[in-house]
């Protein structure tokens, strides 16, 4: 056989070898992606400005799905505030919205007796810095230190389980004579993304990410003004 003919062979052959090589690829590929996970980001629908930004609100929380109820999170920027000076000043810091809803079917949840719960700066290094057997609880009461406190109170509970952690939320209404209760199992795996997540936004909440970028004079031009991307309700007690 001439050397032409043998290089043309063996040319033949190892196309056939790396055309095998990515069928095996892709068969092995599919198989991995047939897992099914009962946590999830939400998607949006993208649209763009003149100037290639994307406008409106961006929704990407990070959404846990359980039997009793789901849970999910969301990160909220600070408003800010412009001075006379002319330079901005954080007119609130943001939170992470957490938002319960109680299960009324096989993968379906009532968002109509949804709760939230707006965990603070403070309470979000809290919620980070948990050990594998460590629990914390945070009280909420939008008229605290008033002749109305205790009417309304919210508990938040974070305690540990053999793969992770129960994360409970209980609302006690007295003026409507009623109290709402959510528990949602959280895996390690779930709880990592949560914990990574929040560790991320913590900045852009306190408003610093902003500041080092230096885009705050932007952002305050409209006094005040909350970031428009992921941006969800400021307040734990709006409905």
């Amino acid at each position: 056989m001439n050397p032409r003919a043998m290089a043309k062979l063996s040319h033949f052959f190892n196309s056939r070898n790396k055309l095998s090589q990515h069928k095996l690829l892709g068969e092995s590929v599919g198989s991995c992606c047939k897992l099914t996970s009962s946590a999830g980001i939400s998607t949006f629908r993208q649209s763009y400005g003149a100037d290639g930004n994307v406008s409106g609100r961006i929704f990407a929380d990070y959404a846990i799905f359980k039997g009793k109820a789901a849970l999910s999170a969301s990160p909220v920027l600070p408003t800010f505030s412009k001075l006379d000076s002319g330079d901005t000043k954080v007119e609130r810091r943001g939170t992470i919205m957490l938002t319960f809803r109680p299960a009324i079917g096989e993968r379906k949840y009532d968002s109509e007796k949804k709760q939230l719960f707006a965990l603070s700066v403070t309470e979000i290094g809290s919620f980070i810095s948990l050990g594998p057997q460590d629990s914390c609880e945070f009280f909420h009461d939008p008229s605290m230190k008033s002749r109305d406190a205790g009417q309304v109170r919210k508990s938040l509970s974070i305690k540990p389980i053999t793969d992770g952690y129960f994360i409970s939320l209980s609302v006690t209404n007295n003026v409507l004579n009623r109290t709402d209760r959510f528990t949602v199992p959280v895996t390690t795996a779930e709880f990592a993304v949560m914990r990574a997540a929040f560790s991320y936004a913590l900045p852009h909440i306190m408003g610093w990410a902003q500041s080092t970028n230096r885009v705050s004079s932007n952002v305050g031009r409209d006094s005040p003004k909350a970031h428009p991307q992921l941006a969800l309700s400021a307040s734990e007690w709006e409905r």
